[in-house]
Order: C-alpha cells, then structure tokens, then sequence
C-alpha cells in the first residue's frame, strides 16, 4: 500500500499529537486523583477532626457541669449561702450532643471505610471506628453514673455524690482518653492519606516522564521515517536534474511507488525521454538538412557548369555570326561552310536545350528536397513546442511544491518546537522547488535557442524554396527561348541552303541570328546569376545543417 508524501507527514505528526494528547489526559487524571484524595482528607478527614475535638470538647463540659454541680452541692450542705443553678438541664443537652456525634462519627467512620482509596486507608478508618466504639463503651456507663450525681446533687445528697465521686472522676478520665485515641487513630488515617496522595503524584511523575520519553522517541522516528521517505528521494531528484541540466538524457530515475515524488520521478522520466526523441529526431533532420544541402550545393554547381558552357556556346555562336556579317560578299563562296555551322550551332543548341531540361529538372529537385526539409524542421519545432508544454508542466509542479513547502513551512510555525524538524522539511522541499524551477529554465532557455535554429532554418529553406522556384522559371525561359532558337537555327539552316538562289534574305536572316544570340546571352547571364544565388543559400543551409548538428550532438542520448 503506498502513502503520499503529505498523509505520511500528516500522520506521523497525528502519532505524536495523539501520544500527547494521551499525555494530557493522563495527567489530567492524575491530577484529578490527586485532588480528590486532597479533597477527601480535607473534607472528610477535616470534618472528622472537628467532630472529635468537638466531641472532646463536650466530654469535657459534661465534666465541668458535673464538677460546678458536686460543688454547689457540697457548699449548700455546708451551709454556705449560693445562687441556685440548675445544671441538669444544660447538662443534659450537652450530653444529646455528645451522643449526636458519637452517633455520626460512627456512621462516617464506617461508610469512609468502604470507600476508601486504598486497602491502607481502609485500615485506618477500621481502627477509627473500633476506637470510637471502645469510647462509647467507656462513655456510655460514664454518661449514666455522671447524670445519677447530677440527680443527687439537685437532691441534696451527699453522701451518693461522694460515695461515686471517685468512681466517675475516673470514668471521666478513661473518656476522654478514649476521645483522645481516636483523634490520634484519626491523624494517622490523615496521614496514610497523604501517602496515598503523594504515592500518586509519584506515579503520574514518573508516568508523565515516561510519555515524555516516548514521545520524544516517535517524534525521532517520525523524522526518520520522512527523511527516509522525502528528503533522500528528493536528493536522487536533485541529482538527476542535474545531469539532465548537464546535458545527460541516458540515466532514469525508474521511481517505485505512488506518492508525489514517485510521480514526479515518472514525469521527468517521461520529459528526459521525450528530450531523448527529440534529440535523436533533430540530429537526424540535422543530418538529412546537411545531406540534403550538399545535393543543393552539387546540383548548384553542376548547373552553373552547364551555364557557362552554354553561355561559351553563345560567345561561340556571337563570334560565327559576326564573321558572316563581315563577310557577306563571301556568303555564296562559303553557303556550305555556313550551312555547316549552322547545322552545328543547331546541334550546340539542342545540347544547351537538354542542359536546361536538366537544369529544371534538378531545381525541381532542390524545391522538393526544400520542401522536406521544411517538413522535417515544422516537425522539430512541433516536438520543440510539445518539451515547452512538459517544461510548463514541470514549473508547474515545482511551483505547487513551492506552495506545499510554503504551507508546510507556516504549519510547522505554527506548531512551535514541535514542528522545528517539519520546518527543516519544508526548507527542503522549497530548495528543491527553486532548483528544479531553474532548471526548468534552463531547458526553457535551450529550447528557446533551439526554437529561433529552427525558425531561421525555416525561413532560409523558404527563401530556397522561393528562389528555386524562380531558378525553375528561368530556366523553363530559357528552354523556350533555345527550344525558338533551335527552330531557328533549322530555319537558319534551310535558308542557307537557299542562299545560293536567295542572297538577298541573307542580310535580314544574320539581324535575326544576332537577336537571337542577344536573347540567348541576356537567359544564360540570368541563369548564372540565379545559380549563384542557389549555391549561396545551399552554404547558408550547410552552415545551418553543422549549427543544429552542434547544438544536438550537445545532448546524450
């Protein structure tokens, strides 16, 4: 199963959020037991304490009540003279009181029991309530012998009153020594209670310490696994760019999986590829423009042979005519000889005729090969234009992994000192965008120079095209024109075989011979001069053909 890039980040930052937010709840709880342990020895424990010192407090009035009456009694018996208090009444509400929280404290004692926080805590409140139940043992026969004295006393009699004296002043004492145990028993559940509590923050110390550690520990593998799954892939991109930048289009990348740098390694594999084509593809219309070319040029020269040998024929033809001006007296003398020229000139002219038929056909031959070339080169610059849609594509893709570096990086900002290893991430990946942007113009750049190769080849094989396409009609002019001088010369021919019997045509037959070879000179001057211009812009297209041979031969494929 293949994870992208992003969902890999994202849920390995999600692994350590949720261990954190783990942490935190922990804690919380800790921190929850911890107070409500604090809560129970405050609020229970405390109340308890209260209790008992007030408990303490009333086994005490009942001794004070019951001394103040022993006393008023005993002045009264003696005769001295005493303000009458009843103390039974108050005596007795004290002792409802006393009774109450006896009561209480031993119903508390025994539900705090059973829900103690733990087994120890439980202990103490069992000794509590075993305490407060042996005090109400001693204070039960205390509090009935302690309220017959009070009843003898508001009687009068003495006697009772010392005769238990002894006996009560001693209950009195085990009492309160009673009460005394169990505010003791109770300060030790007190203090077991805070153990517990302590126990507990220790425990979510060392619990909190030890996600802590752990967390630490993922967030390490986190950036392991990412710098395994991001940072080395892209520096295998990086690397590979560079080359490809270089000039190198024979390795691959050949990535495996599906996430984005996967991806992008299959793009580049598929843009080097396409470049590769396009290289093997412009060295080879390189090498068929250069061929192509050098068969202008050969033609060009073969044709400007025939031009000037057919322009000697005419010099040739101008030299024989002239003579026949000069020598007009002698033209019966040498009608033979004249004849004989003239059927040899027609021959000459014929020749020159099937030079030109040649001439044309090998101008055909330029403009279709032109043509070709042509083609071959509108290819190129269509495959050109196609690496200039891939490059788009690739500055696209760096510029949304510019923006995701860019996200990332705000993210991980945000995220403070926990994401300071996802920010050295986001750097990454924005470098990684900015070279493979640059390096996308540089090829842009290439291509660019490629593009203008190509649109200069273009027009130069168009300029070629266009002059041999005036080359072909001059040289069809001067087909015709040697085609009418032939017939000419035939005719010429014939009427030198009249001459004899016809002189006096001879003087208007020479006037059209000379116009003739004028016409003659003027087509072989053109034809030289657009055979020129053919060889010039076959050297321009040789020139061009080595240009983009160079810049080809830049790449290996």
């Amino acid at each position: 199963m293949s994870i992208s890039i992003g969902r890999r980040i994202l849920l390995g930052f999600f692994a350590v959020t949720a261990v954190l937010v783990a942490l935190g709840i922990y804690a919380i709880g800790q921190v929850g037991a911890v107070r409500e342990t604090t809560d129970r020895i405050v609020a229970r424990d405390l109340m308890m304490m209260r209790q008992l010192d007030e408990l303490g407090n009333e086994t005490r009035d009942l001794g004070v009540q019951r001394r103040n009456a022993v006393i008023q009694a005993l002045t009264k018996a003696l005769g001295h003279s005493t303000r009458e208090t009843d103390f039974l009444a108050p005596w007795r509400r004290t002792a409802q009181n006393a009774d109450k929280l006896f009561a209480d404290l031993l119903r508390e004692a025994d539900g705090f029991r059973s829900v103690a926080i733990s087994a120890e805590r439980a202990s103490t409140y069992e000794r509590l309530h075993a305490s407060l139940n042996q005090a109400l043992d001693i204070y039960r026969p205390y509090r009935a012998a302690s309220e017959a004295q009070m009843v003898m006393a508001a009687a009068g009699d003495i006697k009772g009153i010392e005769d238990r004296n002894d006996e009560i002043g001693r209950q009195y004492s085990a009492t309160t020594g009673a009460v005394e145990r169990a505010r003791a028993a109770l300060d030790e559940s007190v203090a077991v209670g805070q153990r517990a509590a302590a126990d507990i923050y220790d425990r979510s110390w060392q619990s909190i310490l030890f996600t802590l550690i752990a967390a630490v520990l993922l967030a390490f593998l986190v950036t392991f696994l990412v710098t395994r799954a991001v940072v080395r892939p892209l520096n295998v991109v990086m690397s590979f760019v560079a080359k490809v930048g270089d000039g190198d289009l024979t390795g691959r990348l050949n990535p495996a999986g599906q996430d984005e740098i996967a991806r992008l390694g299959r793009t580049l594999d598929g843009m080097v590829e396409s470049l590769s084509d396009l290289a093997r593809t412009n060295r080879a219309a390189t090498t068929d423009l250069n061929a192509a070319a050098a068969e202008i040029r050969a033609s060009a020269q073969q044709q400007a042979a025939s031009v000037e040998e057919q322009f000697a024929a005419v010099q040739e033809t101008a030299a024989t005519v002239d003579e026949i001006t000069h020598s007009g007296a002698q033209i019966s003398k040498r009608a033979s000889e004249v004849i004989a020229t003239a059927q040899a000139t027609a021959k000459t002219s014929r020749q020159g005729l099937r030079a030109v038929s040649d001439t044309a056909q090998a101008m055909d031959a330029i403009r279709e090969q032109a043509e070709a070339v042509a083609g071959n080169i509108v290819s190129v610059s269509e495959k050109t234009q196609a690496i200039g849609e891939i490059i788009e594509s690739v500055n696209d893709i760096s510029e949304r992994t510019h923006l995701l570096a860019l996200n990332a990086a705000i993210e991980a900002a945000a995220a403070g000192e926990s994401g300071r290893s996802f920010a050295v991430v986001a750097s990454e990946m924005k470098l990684l965008a900015d070279q493979a942007k640059a390096a996308t113009g540089q090829v842009r750049a290439i291509l660019g120079e490629i593009q203008r190769g190509i649109n200069t080849s273009v027009m130069l094989t168009e300029e070629a095209v266009k002059r041999s396409a005036v080359g072909k009609t001059r040289s069809d002019t001067t087909q015709r024109t040697i085609e009418e001088i032939t017939a000419r010369f035939e005719e010429n021919v014939q009427t030198f075989q009249q001459i004899v019997a016809s002189t006096n045509q001879q003087q208007l037959g020479i006037e059209q011979v000379m116009g003739a070879l004028q016409n003659i000179r003027q087509a072989s001057q053109q034809t030289a001069a657009g055979t020129r211009q053919v060889e010039t812009a076959s050297a321009n297209m040789t020139e061009l053909a080595q240009a983009l041979m160079a810049l080809a031969e830049r790449y290996r494929t």
